[in-house]
C-alpha cells in the first residue's frame, strides 16, 4: 500500500487490522512527512504492529497532483508484491507512476478515490487518468457518489465502495464523564476555508439563546475573517480558534463538546467527500449536525441532524433544539456511537479491504488457469 494519508498516526490502526489476517503480508510506503494547508505533517508511527512501514522520500512534497515516490521501483524489486494498493486519485502522477511500475513487476494495481464531481482535466492528467482506468484491476471509492463518477468516466472493472479510513472505537470513545462546563460548547474541526460554511456557523451561533461557546479546531486562510465576523456579531469573546491538534489529541477535543457541526457548502469544483470528523465525534458520543452537502447525509443518516446547506435559520434552529433538549442530545449521542460501530470502525473497513484483495487474487488465479 502507498499512501501519504498514513503519516497520520490514528489512521494506521487500519493497517494493523489488515495485517491481522493470516494470508496478508502487508508493506506500506508513506512519505517521511507530507505538506498540506496545516503545514508539514511528520510521520506519526503510532500503530505499527504486524506489518512493515517504510518511510520514503517523495518529489514535489505538498503537490497533490505531481508528487511521486522515486524509490518505488527499488521497493517493488525488494517486496515483490502481488497487489499494489495506491491510495490516490487516478489522475495523479503518483498513481500513474505506481501503476506503470506495478505492470513492469507483475503486480495487480488498484486505486482509491474520493472524487465526487465529474471533472475533466487537461493533459497530461487526462492521459494519466485514462491509462490508470485502463490498467486498474480494481477500484475502491469512498462513497457511492464517487463510484458513479468513475463509472460515468469509463471505468468498467470491479469496484467496491469503502471509506478510506474508519475510527478506532477504543481511541474515539466517550470518556465516561458527564460534561461539567456551564456553557453549551459547539465545535468544528477541519480546515478554516470558505467552503466549510463557517461564516454561516458563526451567524447561527449568534442566534442561539443561552451561554454559548464556539471552538474552531484547525487553521486556514479564513481564520482572521472568521474572528472579525464573530466580533461583528458581538460573540467574539465566545469564539476561539484552537489547535490544530494531532490525531491522538482529537478525542479530548470532542469530549469537551456538546455538539460538533460540519456546515459545508457545495461549490462548482468541490463538495463534501465524506466528513471524517463526523464519525470521530459520533464515536465519542458527541451529537452532530451537518449540512446536506455531498456525502454528509449518508454518513450521518438518522444519527444526527441534517440541515439544508447555506440555511442559517435552519442551523440556528437545530443548535437551539439541542441546547433546549438534553434528552435529544443523549438520543443522538447513542445513535451516533451505534452507527459508527456498525459501519465505520477500522476493523470493518479493514475487513472489506481484505475482501477486495481476496477477489483480486482469485481473479488473477482464474486468469492464469485459462492459459
Amino acid at each position: 500500500m502507498i499512501s501519504k494519508a498514513l503519516v497520520i498516526g490514528a489512521y494506521q490502526r487500519k493497517l494493523e487490522e489488515i495485517a491481522s489476517y493470516p494470508e496478508i503480508d502487508l508493506t506500506v510506503i508513506v512519505p517521511q512527512a507530507w505538506k498540506d494547508v496545516r503545514g508539514m505533517l511528520p510521520l506519526e508511527p503510532l500503530y505499527t504492529q504486524g506489518y512493515t512501514l517504510l518511510a520514503d522520500p517523495i518529489r514535489f512534497n505538498g503537490n497533490f497532483h505531481l508528487h511521486t515516490y522515486p524509490r518505488l521501483a527499488q521497493r517493488m524489486r525488494e517486496v515483490k508484491p502481488h497487489i499494489v494498493h495506491m491510495d490516490e486519485e487516478p489522475y495523479n502522477l503518483a498513481t500513474s507512476h505506481a501503476f506503470s511500475v506495478s505492470q513492469k513487476y507483475g503486480a495487480q494495481p488498484l486505486f482509491f478515490t474520493w472524487q465526487n464531481i465529474a471533472r475533466n482535466y487537461p493533459p497530461p492528467f487526462s492521459w494519466m487518468e485514462k491509462r490508470v482506468l485502463r490498467q486498474a484491476r480494481y477500484a475502491i471509492a469512498g462513497t457511492e457518489e464517487s463510484a458513479q463518477v468513475w463509472r460515468d468516466k469509463g471505468y468498467y472493472g470491479p469496484l467496491a465502495v469503502i471509506p478510506q479510513f474508519g475510527v478506532d472505537p477504543e481511541l474515539f470513545k466517550s470518556d465516561g464523564e458527564p460534561l461539567s462546563h456551564s456553557e453549551f460548547h459547539i465545535g468544528y474541526a477541519g480546515r478554516l476555508v470558505e467552503e466549510k460554511g463557517l461564516d454561516l456557523l458563526i451567524r447561527a451561533v449568534a442566534r442561539v439563546p443561552g451561554k454559548i461557546r464556539l471552538s474552531l479546531a484547525g487553521d486556514g486562510p479564513s481564520r482572521d475573517d472568521l474572528i472579525r465576523l464573530a466580533g461583528v456579531h458581538n460573540i467574539g469573546g465566545s469564539v476561539a480558534v484552537v489547535g490544530p491538534f494531532s490525531s491522538t489529541q482529537m478525542p479530548a477535543f470532542y469530549h469537551s463538546l456538546d455538539v460538533l457541526v460540519l456546515p459545508s457548502l457545495t461549490r462548482p469544483n468541490w463538495k463534501e467527500q465524506f466528513g471524517r470528523v463526523l464519525i470521530e465525534a459520533m464515536a465519542c458520543r458527541v451529537p452532530v449536525i451537518g449540512s446536506d452537502s455531498g456525502a454528509i447525509p449518508g454518513v450521518i443518516d438518522s444519527a444526527g441532524i441534517i440541515v439544508p446547506e447555506g440555511d442559517v435559520d435552519a442551523l440556528a434552529a437545530a443548535l437551539t433544539s439541542l441546547v433546549e433538549h438534553p434528552r435529544l442530545r443523549e438520543q443522538f449521542a447513542k445513535a451516533g456511537r451505534s452507527r459508527v460501530l456498525a459501519h465505520f470502525t477500522q476493523a470493518i473497513i479493514a475487513a472489506k479491504t481484505v475482501q477486495v484483495y481476496r477477489e483480486m487474487l482469485a481473479a488473477d488465479s482464474r486468469d492464469e488457469n485459462t492459459y
